[in-house]
């Protein structure tokens, strides 16, 4: 049975955009929504919100892959792209790589794309010499090794057709017209199709995406699908293999704009978290005492979640060195100001943030 390259209608793909036409005013009502609150909040706290969603972008689209990323490194190696003195962790070599990467779509989203963009992504991503596509005369074949059996899931072009492949993929993603979530979930399928890389295809291809649907909206999107992605990696791949042997993609481009919009919860989450957080911080601050103040900053590090199984009195004490009694009365004076939430009793007490729906 061919591959779907091998079809007679490649690259033709086939799908319903009126199946997802009520997803699509969804994601665009969305973006209205975060344009408005991102005016609502600090060029400080946009930096911060910006740098959060590219740093989860970036650690999710790698474990995606396999590789984990330290995402203090990630954050700092971000930071500093946007001008941030932040120092620079040793030994944090592919965390500098992704955040030179995602930084340079964040700051080209509307350029058009070309391939000498893409062979700069994969050299940033990977350190090595720009300039070519794979060229190897060997199939380049998805495949997996399990109970001493191989299986292939998916068998690319041969090499000598990337190019062409490639030439007619980049003119259809600067000039097809159509919904926005539909065009982006087709990219990365026909993106991944061709696989034109040795490695980094699923990486790229899920920055292309993001890619078109910044320049679709005309601003960077700052949602993390791939956050999104990877906690649904199962049915990821399995929907992507779905479309291995067929140009019949309705169930991916459905699939991929529910991921879509997830992702921009996600995103709007984090957003009204900063804002919260400025409020919280700008009515309280000159109110508090430098150990209840360094409490607050480090439970906001941990994102609108706060601390897993939420703060108690022995980690208020670990992070400030404070007595007992003076813990207590600490924590006491924080839910009497209305920044934390007090839980349980005795030993099972625990505080959490006490952050306002936006």
């Amino acid at each position: 049975m061919p591959w779907n390259w091998e079809l007679p209608d490649w690259p033709k793909f086939h799908y319903d955009p009126g199946r997802i036409e009520q997803l699509e005013k969804r994601f665009l009502l969305g973006i209205g929504g975060a344009l408005a609150y991102l005016k609502g909040i600090e060029d400080s706290e946009q930096t911060r919100f910006i740098v959060e969603i590219l740093s989860v972008e970036g650690q999710k689209s790698s474990l995606i892959e396999g590789e984990v990323l330290d995402r203090g490194s990630l954050q700092s190696s971000i930071q500093r792209h946007f001008g941030l003195h932040i120092p620079e962790k040793r030994g944090a070599e592919k965390e500098a790589q992704m955040a030179a990467l995602l930084c340079d779509l964040y700051r080209s989203f509307d350029e058009p794309l070309t391939d000498e963009m893409l062979w700069k992504w994969h050299a940033t991503l990977f350190t090595t010499d720009s300039g070519h596509y794979r060229t190897h005369e060997d199939p380049m074949q998805i495949v997996s090794n399990r109970y001493g059996s191989t299986k292939v899931f998916f068998e690319a072009p041969p090499s000598q057709r990337v190019p062409q492949e490639m030439g007619a993929f980049i003119e259809w993603f600067q000039l097809s017209s159509g919904p926005i979530l539909t065009k982006a979930a087709i990219a990365h399928l026909y993106f991944e199709s061709i696989h034109p890389f040795e490695d980094g295809n699923g990486r790229i291809g899920r920055l292309l995406s993001e890619k078109l649907l910044s320049q679709s909206v005309g601003r960077p999107v700052l949602i993390p699908v791939s956050q999104i992605l990877e906690k649904r990696k199962k049915e990821y791949y399995a929907a992507l293999e779905r479309c291995n042997r067929t140009l019949e993609v309705q169930e991916w481009v459905e699939f991929f704009a529910e991921v879509v919009l997830q992702a921009q919860k996600e995103s709007m989450r984090q957003l009204c978290f900063f804002i919260q957080k400025a409020k919280l911080l700008g009515a309280l601050s000159e109110a508090l005492n430098p150990r209840q103040l360094k409490v607050l900053l480090r439970m906001f590090e941990e994102g609108p979640d706060g601390f897993r199984g939420g703060l108690s009195a022995e980690k208020y004490i670990a992070i400030t060195k404070a007595s007992r009694s003076t813990a207590t009365r600490d924590l006491e004076g924080l839910v009497e100001r209305g920044a934390l939430i007090k839980t349980g009793e005795l030993r099972y007490t625990r505080y959490w943030l006490k952050l306002s729906p936006c």
